[in-house]
């Protein structure tokens, strides 16, 4: 846990993440990183060098029968609100829609609720579980997909909804936190997506370990690519608010 937090306080003495007085909505979807993120960022107030406030939020997606009854336990234990808004977004993707390739518009629809949501809780900063692994396979896909080099970056502002998007865990190696989560017996909750780990995202996953059976350091190299502000600019540090990033 304590590697855990050192890359949250990395990130953000990097990149300005959390200011004080900063209402922060944790966007917990029921997965480890989510549940990590949540519960490291509980702790992380004992040492910010800023005073701030955590409301837990979740969506449902409207398929499946997730309990999420053990993730209100742990955020009672946490002493972190805890909301849960109902959504059809699964619905109107798999059996309006019948989507062939969903992720795109699954993760645009989820990220406008959870915005939406967010703001009703008065919160000003909206906080994803996204983890280093999560960024280089972003940077990626985009690259083979979209013929661009590109990521998300670690603090976006969003102008029309006039929220901030952090994600904390960017320095976080995905296998530390699989590993971690085990040992905190995080209550993770499946996931109901009937197109779970047969994305174009799980491909990309697939051949990042593959890089990195031919070239051990991989993944380093590319975060040190991505951290290079003065070559590619895509991460520089302590941005200014970057307007529509992500909208």
């Amino acid at each position: 846990m304590k590697k855990v937090l050192g890359c949250i306080r990395r990130a953000d003495e990097d990149f300005g993440l959390i200011r004080e007085g900063d209402h922060v909505a944790v966007g917990v979807s029921g997965g480890k990183d989510s549940l990590m993120l949540l519960y490291a960022l509980a702790l992380y107030r004992r040492f910010s060098k800023v005073n701030y406030t955590l409301k837990a939020l979740t969506l449902t997606m409207g398929i499946g029968n997730a309990d999420f009854s053990p993730i209100q336990i742990l955020c009672d234990k946490l002493e972190v609100p805890y909301v849960v808004q109902e959504t059809q977004i699964g619905k109107v993707i798999f059996e309006d829609r019948k989507e062939k390739n969903p992720c795109s518009l699954c993760a645009k629809m989820r990220r406008g609720a959870l915005s939406a949501l967010a703001k009703e809780q008065d919160c000003n900063v909206l906080a994803l579980g996204h983890h280093r692994d999560d960024a280089l396979e972003t940077l990626l896909l985009c690259l083979l997909h979209e013929g661009r080099i590109h990521t998300f970056h670690p603090k976006s502002y969003l102008s029309r909804s006039d929220l901030t998007v952090i994600r904390p865990m960017v320095y976080v190696p995905e296998k530390h936190l699989i590993h971690v989560a085990k040992e905190l017996e995080l209550p993770v909750v499946k996931s109901p997506c009937p197109v779970n780990g047969e994305t174009e995202r799980q491909e990309m996953k697939e051949l990042l370990d593959r890089l990195c059976l031919l070239y051990p350091n991989a993944r380093e190299l590319m975060l040190s690519a991505l951290r290079n502000e003065e070559q590619y600019g895509l991460w520089e540090k302590h941005p200014k608010q970057q307007k529509n990033s992500e909208e």
